[in-house]
Protein backbone atom coordinates (compact mmCIF):
# COMPACT_ATOMS: atom_id res chain seq x y z
CA UNK A 1 0.00 0.00 0.00
CA UNK A 2 1.24 3.26 -0.92
CA UNK A 3 1.38 6.48 1.41
CA UNK A 4 -0.56 9.68 0.93
CA UNK A 5 2.59 11.53 -0.24
CA UNK A 6 2.39 9.02 -3.24
CA UNK A 7 -0.15 9.84 -4.57
CA UNK A 8 0.78 14.16 -5.23
CA UNK A 9 -0.51 16.01 -3.16
CA UNK A 10 0.74 19.04 -2.80
CA UNK A 11 3.28 19.28 0.82
CA UNK A 12 0.81 21.94 2.54
CA UNK A 13 -1.88 19.23 2.52
CA UNK A 14 0.23 16.45 3.01
CA UNK A 15 1.34 18.81 6.59
CA UNK A 16 -2.39 18.55 7.38
CA UNK A 17 -2.82 15.30 7.06
CA UNK A 18 0.12 15.06 9.28
CA UNK A 19 -1.34 17.16 12.04
CA UNK A 20 -4.89 14.73 11.75
CA UNK A 21 -3.66 11.44 11.90
CA UNK A 22 -3.59 10.27 9.19
CA UNK A 23 -1.31 7.31 8.24
CA UNK A 24 -2.13 5.39 5.09
CA UNK A 25 -4.85 6.41 2.08
CA UNK A 26 -7.52 3.63 2.28
CA UNK A 27 -8.25 1.65 -1.12
CA UNK A 28 -10.65 4.26 -3.05
CA UNK A 29 -8.68 7.28 -2.17
CA UNK A 30 -5.53 5.18 -3.36
CA UNK A 31 -7.04 4.85 -6.30
CA UNK A 32 -9.31 8.05 -6.96
CA UNK A 33 -6.76 10.89 -5.42
CA UNK A 34 -4.00 10.14 -8.48
CA UNK A 35 -6.54 10.03 -11.19
CA UNK A 36 -8.54 12.82 -10.11
CA UNK A 37 -5.03 15.31 -9.51
CA UNK A 38 -3.35 13.95 -13.01
CA UNK A 39 -5.93 13.99 -15.22
CA UNK A 40 -7.69 17.24 -14.40
CA UNK A 41 -10.64 17.76 -15.38
CA UNK A 42 -12.06 14.47 -15.78
CA UNK A 43 -15.20 13.18 -14.82
CA UNK A 44 -15.25 10.61 -12.40
CA UNK A 45 -17.46 7.52 -11.10
CA UNK A 46 -16.24 5.84 -7.56
CA UNK A 47 -17.89 2.32 -6.27
CA UNK A 48 -17.15 2.18 -2.72
CA UNK A 49 -19.30 1.69 0.87
CA UNK A 50 -20.05 4.05 3.19
CA UNK A 51 -17.70 4.31 5.97
CA UNK A 52 -14.45 3.85 3.34
CA UNK A 53 -13.22 7.11 3.29
CA UNK A 54 -14.99 8.90 0.14
CA UNK A 55 -14.54 12.22 1.96
CA UNK A 56 -11.13 12.24 1.65
CA UNK A 57 -10.83 10.93 -2.14
CA UNK A 58 -12.97 13.64 -2.89
CA UNK A 59 -12.29 16.54 -0.75
CA UNK A 60 -7.85 15.75 -0.85
CA UNK A 61 -7.77 16.45 -4.79
CA UNK A 62 -10.66 19.34 -4.83
CA UNK A 63 -8.66 21.55 -2.65
CA UNK A 64 -5.81 21.00 -4.53
CA UNK A 65 -7.78 22.02 -7.68
CA UNK A 66 -9.91 24.93 -6.37
CA UNK A 67 -8.56 28.45 -6.71
CA UNK A 68 -8.88 30.03 -3.13
CA UNK A 69 -7.52 33.32 -4.61
CA UNK A 70 -11.26 33.41 -6.69
CA UNK A 71 -13.82 34.38 -4.70
CA UNK A 72 -17.01 32.85 -6.57
CA UNK A 73 -18.40 29.65 -5.74
CA UNK A 74 -16.18 26.95 -7.55
CA UNK A 75 -17.38 23.45 -6.05
CA UNK A 76 -21.26 22.28 -5.35
CA UNK A 77 -21.00 19.01 -2.78
CA UNK A 78 -24.58 17.04 -3.18
CA UNK A 79 -25.36 15.03 0.34
CA UNK A 80 -28.48 13.29 0.58
CA UNK A 81 -29.02 14.38 4.81
CA UNK A 82 -28.38 17.33 6.63
CA UNK A 83 -26.21 15.01 8.82
CA UNK A 84 -23.89 13.79 6.08
CA UNK A 85 -23.81 16.96 5.11
CA UNK A 86 -22.35 18.08 7.91
CA UNK A 87 -19.60 15.84 8.07
CA UNK A 88 -18.42 15.99 4.85
CA UNK A 89 -18.16 20.25 5.21
CA UNK A 90 -16.43 19.76 8.66
CA UNK A 91 -13.88 17.35 6.99
CA UNK A 92 -13.12 19.92 4.29
CA UNK A 93 -12.80 22.71 6.52
CA UNK A 94 -10.26 20.60 8.67
CA UNK A 95 -8.44 19.72 5.21
CA UNK A 96 -8.17 23.88 4.85
CA UNK A 97 -7.13 24.82 7.99
CA UNK A 98 -3.83 26.45 6.54
CA UNK A 99 -5.89 27.86 3.27
CA UNK A 100 -7.06 30.88 5.13
CA UNK A 101 -8.67 32.40 1.52
CA UNK A 102 -10.53 28.84 0.90
CA UNK A 103 -14.25 28.87 2.93
CA UNK A 104 -16.71 26.06 3.08
CA UNK A 105 -20.01 26.43 3.91
CA UNK A 106 -22.57 24.16 4.40
CA UNK A 107 -26.66 24.45 3.89
CA UNK A 108 -29.15 22.45 4.40
CA UNK A 109 -32.88 21.58 5.13
CA UNK A 110 -34.75 22.02 8.17
CA UNK A 111 -32.77 25.23 9.89
CA UNK A 112 -33.46 28.79 9.31
CA UNK A 113 -32.13 29.96 6.14
CA UNK A 114 -31.55 33.16 7.05
CA UNK A 115 -28.02 32.96 8.63
CA UNK A 116 -27.32 30.85 5.13
CA UNK A 117 -27.80 33.58 3.51
CA UNK A 118 -25.87 35.89 5.67
CA UNK A 119 -23.31 33.14 5.09
CA UNK A 120 -23.10 32.63 1.55
CA UNK A 121 -22.67 36.28 1.12
CA UNK A 122 -19.09 36.42 2.10
CA UNK A 123 -16.40 34.33 -0.49
CA UNK A 124 -16.96 30.84 -0.99
CA UNK A 125 -15.35 28.69 -2.87
CA UNK A 126 -17.38 25.55 -1.88
CA UNK A 127 -20.60 24.76 -0.87
CA UNK A 128 -21.94 21.69 0.83
CA UNK A 129 -25.56 21.00 0.38
CA UNK A 130 -28.46 19.43 0.52
CA UNK A 131 -30.64 19.13 -2.96
CA UNK A 132 -33.45 20.59 -1.37
CA UNK A 133 -32.24 23.61 0.45
CA UNK A 134 -29.69 24.28 -2.51
CA UNK A 135 -33.11 24.76 -4.75
CA UNK A 136 -34.52 27.27 -2.18
CA UNK A 137 -31.17 29.52 -2.22
CA UNK A 138 -31.31 29.24 -6.07
CA UNK A 139 -34.51 30.62 -6.47
CA UNK A 140 -33.92 33.51 -3.77
CA UNK A 141 -31.06 34.61 -5.96
CA UNK A 142 -28.78 34.06 -2.40
CA UNK A 143 -26.31 31.38 -4.21
CA UNK A 144 -24.80 31.98 -7.98
CA UNK A 145 -23.55 28.85 -9.60
CA UNK A 146 -23.00 30.09 -12.56
CA UNK A 147 -18.81 29.11 -12.53
CA UNK A 148 -19.27 26.15 -10.86
CA UNK A 149 -16.88 23.71 -12.06
CA UNK A 150 -16.82 21.11 -9.73
CA UNK A 151 -19.92 18.85 -8.55
CA UNK A 152 -19.66 16.43 -6.01
CA UNK A 153 -22.47 13.98 -5.73
CA UNK A 154 -21.73 12.15 -2.78
CA UNK A 155 -23.93 8.79 -1.86
CA UNK A 156 -26.04 9.68 -4.75
CA UNK A 157 -27.86 6.01 -5.12
CA UNK A 158 -29.05 7.79 -1.38
CA UNK A 159 -30.49 10.97 -3.20
CA UNK A 160 -32.22 8.93 -5.90
CA UNK A 161 -34.01 6.42 -3.61
CA UNK A 162 -35.32 10.15 -1.70
CA UNK A 163 -36.44 11.33 -4.70
CA UNK A 164 -33.83 13.79 -5.47
CA UNK A 165 -33.97 13.09 -9.06
CA UNK A 166 -35.42 16.28 -10.02
CA UNK A 167 -34.09 18.24 -7.60
CA UNK A 168 -30.26 17.31 -9.02
CA UNK A 169 -31.26 18.11 -12.61
CA UNK A 170 -32.06 21.70 -11.55
CA UNK A 171 -29.25 22.02 -10.03
CA UNK A 172 -27.13 20.83 -12.83
CA UNK A 173 -29.11 23.02 -15.48
CA UNK A 174 -27.35 25.86 -13.23
CA UNK A 175 -24.15 25.16 -13.59
CA UNK A 176 -21.70 25.60 -16.16
CA UNK A 177 -21.84 22.96 -19.38
CA UNK A 178 -18.22 22.09 -19.53
CA UNK A 179 -17.98 21.52 -15.34
CA UNK A 180 -16.50 18.48 -14.05
CA UNK A 181 -18.82 15.95 -12.21
CA UNK A 182 -17.58 13.18 -9.39
CA UNK A 183 -20.15 11.01 -8.43
CA UNK A 184 -19.87 8.74 -5.02
CA UNK A 185 -21.71 5.70 -4.53
CA UNK A 186 -22.22 2.46 -2.87
CA UNK A 187 -24.59 0.46 -5.33
CA UNK A 188 -25.57 1.40 -9.25
CA UNK A 189 -28.94 1.15 -9.89
CA UNK A 190 -29.97 2.40 -13.42
CA UNK A 191 -31.32 5.78 -12.14
CA UNK A 192 -27.47 6.49 -11.70
CA UNK A 193 -26.65 4.81 -14.74
CA UNK A 194 -28.88 7.86 -16.32
CA UNK A 195 -27.02 10.77 -14.65
CA UNK A 196 -23.93 9.06 -16.01
CA UNK A 197 -25.03 8.92 -19.53
CA UNK A 198 -27.00 12.46 -19.38
CA UNK A 199 -23.68 14.48 -17.50
CA UNK A 200 -20.62 12.86 -17.71
CA UNK A 201 -18.68 12.18 -20.91
CA UNK A 202 -16.17 8.87 -20.72
CA UNK A 203 -15.67 9.21 -17.30
CA UNK A 204 -12.72 7.49 -15.33
CA UNK A 205 -14.10 4.79 -13.03
CA UNK A 206 -12.93 2.97 -10.37
CA UNK A 207 -14.90 0.49 -8.27
CA UNK A 208 -13.64 -0.98 -4.75
CA UNK A 209 -14.52 -4.39 -4.09
CA UNK A 210 -17.97 -2.89 -2.99
CA UNK A 211 -19.65 -6.24 -2.02
CA UNK A 212 -16.47 -8.14 -0.12
CA UNK A 213 -16.10 -4.61 1.76
CA UNK A 214 -19.76 -4.14 2.49
CA UNK A 215 -19.89 -8.10 3.98
CA UNK A 216 -16.24 -9.76 5.27
CA UNK A 217 -16.48 -8.11 8.32
CA UNK A 218 -20.62 -8.64 9.21
CA UNK A 219 -22.34 -11.73 10.02
CA UNK A 220 -25.77 -12.12 8.69
CA UNK A 221 -28.26 -13.56 10.56
CA UNK A 222 -31.89 -13.78 11.13
CA UNK A 223 -34.29 -15.68 13.91
CA UNK A 224 -38.28 -16.61 12.70
CA UNK A 225 -40.74 -15.03 14.93
CA UNK A 226 -44.64 -14.19 14.98
CA UNK A 227 -45.11 -10.63 13.35
CA UNK A 228 -46.29 -9.87 17.36
CA UNK A 229 -43.58 -11.34 19.21
CA UNK A 230 -40.84 -9.26 17.18
CA UNK A 231 -40.72 -6.74 20.01
CA UNK A 232 -40.61 -9.52 23.03
CA UNK A 233 -37.86 -11.32 20.88
CA UNK A 234 -35.20 -8.01 20.57
CA UNK A 235 -35.46 -7.38 24.34
CA UNK A 236 -34.01 -10.66 24.94
CA UNK A 237 -31.20 -10.43 22.54
CA UNK A 238 -31.19 -6.59 24.71
CA UNK A 239 -31.10 -8.51 27.56
CA UNK A 240 -28.78 -10.99 27.06
CA UNK A 241 -26.04 -8.41 25.63
CA UNK A 242 -26.37 -5.56 27.64
CA UNK A 243 -23.00 -3.82 25.92
CA UNK A 244 -24.55 -4.55 22.56
CA UNK A 245 -24.77 -1.15 20.77
CA UNK A 246 -26.89 -0.84 17.42
CA UNK A 247 -29.72 0.49 15.36
CA UNK A 248 -32.86 -1.08 14.77
CA UNK A 249 -34.50 -0.08 11.46
CA UNK A 250 -38.24 0.21 10.84
CA UNK A 251 -40.46 0.53 7.78
CA UNK A 252 -42.85 3.25 9.36
CA UNK A 253 -42.32 6.96 11.07
CA UNK A 254 -45.15 5.73 13.64
CA UNK A 255 -44.03 1.91 13.95
CA UNK A 256 -40.54 3.80 15.09
CA UNK A 257 -42.17 5.56 17.74
CA UNK A 258 -44.63 3.37 18.90
CA UNK A 259 -41.85 0.70 19.65
CA UNK A 260 -39.38 3.36 21.17
CA UNK A 261 -41.81 4.18 23.51
CA UNK A 262 -42.41 0.72 24.87
CA UNK A 263 -38.94 -0.16 25.11
CA UNK A 264 -38.53 3.10 27.40
CA UNK A 265 -41.48 2.44 29.66
CA UNK A 266 -39.57 -1.13 29.75
CA UNK A 267 -36.32 0.61 31.27
CA UNK A 268 -34.57 0.63 28.23
CA UNK A 269 -31.91 2.85 26.78
CA UNK A 270 -33.27 3.76 23.54
CA UNK A 271 -33.95 6.73 21.20
CA UNK A 272 -36.14 7.51 18.00
CA UNK A 273 -34.98 8.89 14.51
CA UNK A 274 -37.49 9.77 12.26
CA UNK A 275 -39.39 12.66 10.18
CA UNK A 276 -42.06 13.34 12.34
CA UNK A 277 -39.21 14.79 14.88
CA UNK A 278 -38.05 18.10 14.84
CA UNK A 279 -34.25 19.00 13.80
CA UNK A 280 -33.60 19.68 17.22
CA UNK A 281 -35.05 16.52 18.32
CA UNK A 282 -32.94 14.89 16.12
CA UNK A 283 -30.01 16.37 16.90
CA UNK A 284 -30.32 15.90 20.79
CA UNK A 285 -31.01 11.93 19.87
CA UNK A 286 -28.00 11.71 18.06
CA UNK A 287 -25.84 13.31 20.48
CA UNK A 288 -26.92 11.30 23.06
CA UNK A 289 -26.51 8.39 21.21
CA UNK A 290 -23.33 9.27 20.29
CA UNK A 291 -22.28 9.86 23.47
CA UNK A 292 -22.93 6.11 24.67
CA UNK A 293 -25.93 7.08 27.23
CA UNK A 294 -28.31 4.91 24.74
CA UNK A 295 -28.34 1.18 23.61
CA UNK A 296 -30.24 1.39 20.70
CA UNK A 297 -31.21 3.76 17.97
CA UNK A 298 -34.70 3.02 16.55
CA UNK A 299 -34.74 4.64 13.14
CA UNK A 300 -36.30 4.61 9.62
CA UNK A 301 -34.35 4.13 6.84
CA UNK A 302 -34.99 7.93 5.17
CA UNK A 303 -33.88 9.34 8.67
CA UNK A 304 -30.85 7.07 9.27
CA UNK A 305 -29.39 8.38 5.99
CA UNK A 306 -26.12 9.83 6.06
CA UNK A 307 -25.43 9.12 9.88
CA UNK A 308 -22.17 7.75 11.02
CA UNK A 309 -21.78 6.24 14.01
CA UNK A 310 -18.83 4.24 15.05
CA UNK A 311 -18.48 0.60 16.53
CA UNK A 312 -21.93 -0.21 16.53
CA UNK A 313 -22.34 -4.09 17.52
CA UNK A 314 -25.49 -4.82 15.79
CA UNK A 315 -28.25 -3.86 12.74
CA UNK A 316 -31.58 -4.92 13.38
CA UNK A 317 -33.72 -5.39 10.55
CA UNK A 318 -37.22 -5.03 12.27
CA UNK A 319 -38.91 -6.15 9.00
CA UNK A 320 -36.69 -6.34 5.76
CA UNK A 321 -36.29 -3.67 3.41
CA UNK A 322 -38.24 -4.33 -0.51
CA UNK A 323 -34.62 -2.90 -1.90
CA UNK A 324 -31.50 -4.60 -1.96
CA UNK A 325 -29.47 -1.32 -1.67
CA UNK A 326 -31.53 -0.72 1.11
CA UNK A 327 -30.41 -3.76 3.24
CA UNK A 328 -26.67 -2.85 1.77
CA UNK A 329 -27.12 0.59 3.50
CA UNK A 330 -28.83 -0.90 6.48
CA UNK A 331 -25.90 -3.86 7.50
CA UNK A 332 -23.20 -1.33 6.25
CA UNK A 333 -23.66 0.69 9.40
CA UNK A 334 -21.61 -2.34 11.49
CA UNK A 335 -18.63 -4.26 10.58
CA UNK A 336 -16.64 -1.15 10.11
CA UNK A 337 -12.76 -0.55 10.10
CA UNK A 338 -12.07 -4.19 10.63
CA UNK A 339 -14.48 -4.57 13.35
CA UNK A 340 -16.80 -7.78 13.62
CA UNK A 341 -20.24 -6.91 13.46
CA UNK A 342 -24.09 -8.31 13.25
CA UNK A 343 -27.02 -8.04 10.96
CA UNK A 344 -29.77 -9.38 12.37
CA UNK A 345 -33.64 -9.96 10.64
CA UNK A 346 -36.65 -10.83 12.48
CA UNK A 347 -38.77 -12.88 10.08
CA UNK A 348 -41.96 -14.70 10.04
CA UNK A 349 -43.10 -18.10 9.32
CA UNK A 350 -44.03 -17.18 5.64
CA UNK A 351 -40.67 -14.61 5.40
CA UNK A 352 -38.30 -17.08 4.24
CA UNK A 353 -38.09 -17.07 0.76
CA UNK A 354 -36.52 -12.92 1.46
CA UNK A 355 -33.78 -14.42 2.92
CA UNK A 356 -33.17 -16.71 0.01
CA UNK A 357 -33.37 -13.83 -2.25
CA UNK A 358 -30.62 -11.37 -0.46
CA UNK A 359 -28.74 -14.58 -0.12
CA UNK A 360 -29.05 -14.90 -3.97
CA UNK A 361 -28.38 -11.34 -4.90
CA UNK A 362 -26.19 -10.39 -2.30
CA UNK A 363 -23.57 -13.21 -2.66
CA UNK A 364 -24.19 -13.73 1.39
CA UNK A 365 -25.29 -16.46 3.53
CA UNK A 366 -27.34 -15.60 6.60
CA UNK A 367 -27.31 -17.75 9.85
CA UNK A 368 -30.27 -18.85 11.35
CA UNK A 369 -30.29 -18.12 14.98
CA UNK A 370 -32.75 -18.91 17.73
CA UNK A 371 -33.90 -16.36 20.39
CA UNK A 372 -33.00 -16.63 23.29
CA UNK A 373 -34.33 -18.81 25.97
CA UNK A 374 -35.78 -17.35 29.02
CA UNK A 375 -33.29 -19.98 30.58
CA UNK A 376 -30.16 -18.37 28.51
CA UNK A 377 -31.67 -14.84 30.08
CA UNK A 378 -31.43 -16.42 33.40
CA UNK A 379 -28.04 -17.82 33.49
CA UNK A 380 -26.35 -13.95 31.54
CA UNK A 381 -28.50 -12.14 34.12
CA UNK A 382 -27.35 -13.40 37.08
CA UNK A 383 -23.79 -13.28 36.01
CA UNK A 384 -23.78 -10.43 35.50
CA UNK A 385 -25.45 -9.44 38.55
CA UNK A 386 -22.85 -11.02 40.43
CA UNK A 387 -19.87 -9.49 38.76
CA UNK A 388 -21.48 -5.97 39.37
CA UNK A 389 -21.31 -6.87 43.09
CA UNK A 390 -18.01 -8.32 43.26
CA UNK A 391 -16.84 -4.74 41.39
CA UNK A 392 -19.46 -2.41 43.77
CA UNK A 393 -17.24 -0.36 46.45
CA UNK A 394 -19.58 -0.50 49.65
CA UNK A 395 -20.85 2.94 50.50
CA UNK A 396 -19.69 4.33 53.91
CA UNK A 397 -23.48 4.61 55.01
CA UNK A 398 -23.84 0.93 54.48
CA UNK A 399 -22.96 -0.25 57.75
CA UNK A 400 -25.59 2.28 59.21
CA UNK A 401 -28.42 1.27 57.20
CA UNK A 402 -27.41 -2.80 58.22
CA UNK A 403 -28.01 -1.90 62.03
CA UNK A 404 -31.13 -0.26 60.76
CA UNK A 405 -32.58 -3.63 59.78
CA UNK A 406 -32.40 -4.40 63.67
CA UNK A 407 -31.92 -8.25 62.87
CA UNK A 408 -34.09 -8.67 60.28
CA UNK A 409 -32.02 -11.12 57.51
CA UNK A 410 -30.36 -13.22 61.25
CA UNK A 411 -32.33 -16.28 60.38
CA UNK A 412 -31.75 -16.56 57.15
CA UNK A 413 -27.68 -18.55 56.05
CA UNK A 414 -25.52 -17.23 53.96
CA UNK A 415 -27.39 -19.39 51.26
CA UNK A 416 -31.01 -18.92 52.25
CA UNK A 417 -29.89 -15.23 51.98
CA UNK A 418 -28.54 -15.11 48.56
CA UNK A 419 -30.92 -17.48 47.03
CA UNK A 420 -33.69 -14.79 47.92
CA UNK A 421 -31.57 -12.16 46.19
CA UNK A 422 -31.20 -14.49 42.85
CA UNK A 423 -35.37 -15.02 43.02
CA UNK A 424 -35.53 -11.05 42.76
CA UNK A 425 -33.42 -10.76 40.01
CA UNK A 426 -35.06 -13.74 38.29
CA UNK A 427 -38.57 -12.53 38.76
CA UNK A 428 -37.58 -8.94 37.26
CA UNK A 429 -36.64 -10.94 34.53
CA UNK A 430 -39.71 -12.30 34.39
CA UNK A 431 -41.62 -9.76 33.79
CA UNK A 432 -38.99 -8.29 31.51
CA UNK A 433 -38.87 -10.83 29.05
CA UNK A 434 -42.83 -11.42 29.03
CA UNK A 435 -42.76 -15.28 30.83
CA UNK A 436 -41.10 -18.73 29.86
CA UNK A 437 -42.74 -19.10 26.49
CA UNK A 438 -40.35 -19.62 23.42
CA UNK A 439 -40.26 -17.66 20.80
CA UNK A 440 -38.82 -18.99 17.82
CA UNK A 441 -41.36 -20.22 15.16
CA UNK A 442 -40.49 -23.09 12.57
CA UNK A 443 -40.10 -21.66 9.31
CA UNK A 444 -42.13 -22.49 6.23
CA UNK A 445 -44.57 -24.44 8.15
CA UNK A 446 -47.80 -25.22 5.64
CA UNK A 447 -50.99 -23.66 6.10
CA UNK A 448 -53.12 -26.23 7.66
CA UNK A 449 -50.72 -26.88 9.61
CA UNK A 450 -49.91 -23.48 11.02
CA UNK A 451 -53.84 -23.32 11.50
CA UNK A 452 -53.90 -26.61 13.69
CA UNK A 453 -50.43 -25.35 15.91
CA UNK A 454 -51.35 -24.18 19.41
CA UNK A 455 -48.68 -22.48 19.10
CA UNK A 456 -49.52 -20.11 16.47
CA UNK A 457 -52.54 -19.01 17.80
CA UNK A 458 -53.76 -17.06 14.80
CA UNK A 459 -56.71 -17.46 11.93
CA UNK A 460 -56.53 -15.83 8.80
CA UNK A 461 -59.16 -13.25 7.56
CA UNK A 462 -60.29 -11.39 4.11
CA UNK A 463 -60.92 -7.87 3.78
CA UNK A 464 -61.90 -6.72 0.71
CA UNK A 465 -59.56 -3.57 0.11
CA UNK A 466 -56.11 -3.87 -1.22
CA UNK A 467 -53.02 -2.04 -3.14
CA UNK A 468 -56.06 -0.49 -5.41
CA UNK A 469 -57.15 1.38 -2.57
CA UNK A 470 -53.87 3.05 -1.79
CA UNK A 471 -53.22 1.53 1.52
CA UNK A 472 -50.09 0.25 2.75
CA UNK A 473 -49.87 -2.43 5.73
CA UNK A 474 -49.53 -0.19 8.21
CA UNK A 475 -52.81 1.76 7.00
CA UNK A 476 -54.45 -1.51 6.72
CA UNK A 477 -53.93 -2.78 10.36
CA UNK A 478 -54.72 0.75 11.76
CA UNK A 479 -58.06 0.55 10.07
CA UNK A 480 -59.03 -2.82 11.07
CA UNK A 481 -57.81 -2.50 14.61
CA UNK A 482 -59.58 1.02 14.63
CA UNK A 483 -62.75 -0.46 13.98
CA UNK A 484 -62.43 -4.01 15.61
CA UNK A 485 -61.83 -2.37 18.89
CA UNK A 486 -58.62 -4.63 19.13
CA UNK A 487 -55.10 -3.28 19.63
CA UNK A 488 -52.51 -3.68 16.72
CA UNK A 489 -50.34 -5.83 18.19
CA UNK A 490 -52.67 -8.43 17.82
CA UNK A 491 -52.64 -8.49 14.45
CA UNK A 492 -49.64 -10.86 12.44
CA UNK A 493 -48.63 -10.98 9.11
CA UNK A 494 -50.70 -8.68 6.19
CA UNK A 495 -50.52 -10.13 2.64
CA UNK A 496 -51.55 -6.83 0.58
CA UNK A 497 -52.91 -7.77 -2.82
CA UNK A 498 -54.74 -5.67 -5.35
CA UNK A 499 -58.43 -5.80 -4.62
CA UNK A 500 -57.66 -7.52 -1.11
CA UNK A 501 -56.00 -8.61 1.49
CA UNK A 502 -55.34 -11.34 4.24
CA UNK A 503 -54.57 -11.04 7.89
CA UNK A 504 -53.84 -12.98 11.17
CA UNK A 505 -54.94 -12.11 14.29
CA UNK A 506 -54.82 -13.45 17.20
CA UNK A 507 -57.20 -15.98 18.20
CA UNK A 508 -57.82 -14.83 21.85
CA UNK A 509 -59.42 -11.38 20.34
CA UNK A 510 -61.18 -12.39 16.96
CA UNK A 511 -64.55 -13.09 18.39
CA UNK A 512 -66.99 -11.63 16.12
CA UNK A 513 -64.83 -9.51 15.14
CA UNK A 514 -66.72 -10.15 11.15
CA UNK A 515 -69.85 -8.64 12.75
CA UNK A 516 -68.09 -4.59 13.49
CA UNK A 517 -67.49 -4.45 10.08
CA UNK A 518 -70.86 -5.25 8.95
CA UNK A 519 -72.68 -1.59 7.91
CA UNK A 520 -68.94 -0.11 7.62
CA UNK A 521 -68.91 1.79 4.34
CA UNK A 522 -66.19 3.41 2.52
CA UNK A 523 -67.12 6.03 -0.23
CA UNK A 524 -70.56 3.99 -0.87
CA UNK A 525 -68.64 0.38 -1.00
CA UNK A 526 -69.54 -2.14 2.02
CA UNK A 527 -66.39 -3.38 3.46
CA UNK A 528 -66.13 -7.19 4.05
CA UNK A 529 -64.44 -9.06 6.61
CA UNK A 530 -64.48 -12.55 7.51
CA UNK A 531 -62.39 -15.78 8.05
CA UNK A 532 -60.87 -17.12 4.90
CA UNK A 533 -61.63 -20.69 5.56
CA UNK A 534 -65.81 -19.69 5.38
CA UNK A 535 -65.28 -18.30 1.63
CA UNK A 536 -65.75 -14.49 0.83
CA UNK A 537 -69.27 -13.67 0.86
CA UNK A 538 -70.69 -11.37 3.54
CA UNK A 539 -72.98 -13.14 6.16
CA UNK A 540 -75.67 -10.52 6.07
CA UNK A 541 -76.41 -7.07 4.60
CA UNK A 542 -78.05 -5.90 7.21
CA UNK A 543 -76.24 -2.60 9.41
CA UNK A 544 -75.15 -3.01 12.90
CA UNK A 545 -76.68 0.06 15.40
CA UNK A 546 -73.60 -1.01 17.76
CA UNK A 547 -73.08 1.45 20.87
CA UNK A 548 -72.21 5.34 20.92
CA UNK A 549 -68.66 4.09 21.55
CA UNK A 550 -68.29 1.48 18.52
CA UNK A 551 -69.42 4.00 16.43
CA UNK A 552 -67.12 6.92 17.04
CA UNK A 553 -64.54 3.90 17.47
CA UNK A 554 -65.93 3.12 13.56
CA UNK A 555 -66.18 6.81 12.25
CA UNK A 556 -62.64 7.66 13.34
CA UNK A 557 -61.66 4.12 11.13
CA UNK A 558 -63.26 5.35 8.32
CA UNK A 559 -61.91 8.95 8.79
CA UNK A 560 -58.48 6.98 8.52
CA UNK A 561 -59.25 4.81 5.96
CA UNK A 562 -59.68 8.20 3.89
CA UNK A 563 -56.72 9.84 4.64
CA UNK A 564 -54.64 6.93 3.85
CA UNK A 565 -56.41 7.34 0.45
CA UNK A 566 -55.93 10.05 -0.05
CA UNK A 567 -52.51 10.74 1.25
CA UNK A 568 -51.13 7.51 -1.22
CA UNK A 569 -52.93 9.38 -4.38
Amino acid sequence: MSNFKDLGLSEPTLQILEKLGFEQPTPIQEKAIPLLLTKDPTDFIGLAQTGTGKTAAFGLPLIELIDEDQPHVQAIVMAPTRELGQQTAQQLESFTSNRKKLNVEVVYGGANIVPQIKALKKPTQIIVATPGRLIDLISRKAVNLKKVEYVILDEADEMLNMGFQEPIDEILSHTLDHRVTWLFSATMPNEIRRIIKQYMVAPEEVAVNTKQQSNKDIAHQYVVTKTANKLPALRRFLDLQPDMRGIMFCRTKRETQQITDELTNLGYGVEALHGDLSQAQRDAAMRRFKSRSMQLLIATDVAARGIDVNDLTHVFNHTLPDQLESYTHRSGRTGRAGKKGVSLAFINPREGRKISHLESKLKVTFEKVEVPSVDDLKASRINNWANLILNTKVDENAEELLQSLQGQLKELSKDELIKRLITTQLDHLMVQSGGNEDLNETQGKPKKQREESNNSGENRYFVNVGTIDGLTKGDLVHFLADIAQVKRKSFGEVILKKNCAYFYIDKQVDSGISKKFEGIEIDGRAIRVNRDDEGNKPKSSGKSKGSPHKGKARRAGQRDFKRSRKRRR
